[in-house]
């Protein structure tokens, strides 16, 4: 983590909702430069971030439940996580890390998909903008792959009854994470209950 300072790390605690999204507008910056760069003497901004990713590694800054100046709002910054992702290096494999860790977090938090953001939503800015090609096509990739994680993850606490359920047909085994309509609840209960 960078040390304490008022500009990049003020240790004020949060207690994060969201996770948001970010691109580092920079082509030649690996995740190490972006993190240098928080810590440079020259860096005067007021602008930081808690984790940064590039086709290699990723590297927290900053904790996840301390204030970043990351989304252009302080509402933003007081309830999100800020993700910058490089724009350097294999993109299709940053891309990846990106929808690994964010899958991770939402798991670990036990959060769904409607706890991601962009810095967009809070500020308006166009970030990230790695995503935004035909009209946010990018970013709507990016979090279909990221659903696609955290909907096929199953907590360990569930792995018994889940098993059971699609042995004996009362769920197909598909969205475990997902939340379900009455009539999927109503027809499970009914499959289950025909069960000996």
């Amino acid at each position: 983590h960078i040390p304490i300072n008022k500009d990049k790390r003020p240790g004020i605690k949060i207690f994060p909702q969201y996770i948001t999204i970010h691109s580092t507008g920079n082509l030649k910056s690996t995740a190490q430069n972006e993190r240098n760069w928080l810590i440079n003497s020259s860096n005067n901004r007021i602008a930081s971030w808690h984790i940064v990713l590039d086709d290699k590694e990723a590297i927290e800054a900053i904790p996840l439940n301390e204030i970043a100046f990351h989304a252009g709002s302080k509402d933003g910054n007081y309830k999100s996580i800020g993700i910058e992702i490089c724009e350097s290096g294999n993109r299709e494999k940053t891309l990846k890390n990106a929808v690994e860790l964010v899958s991770k977090i939402l798991i670990g938090r036990n959060w769904g998909i409607g706890r991601l953001k962009r810095h967009f939503d809070w500020s308006g800015k166009n970030c990230p903008r790695i995503l935004n090609y035909n009209n946010w096509e990018g970013w709507e990739r990016f979090k279909k792959d990221v659903e696609k994680i955290i909907n096929n993850h199953l907590s360990p606490w569930a792995k018994e009854a889940w098993n059971w359920a699609i042995k004996n047909q009362v769920t197909d085994g598909k969205r475990p994470r997902e939340l379900a309509t009455r009539e999927e609840v109503i027809t499970m209960i009914y499959r289950g209950r025909e069960v000996k």
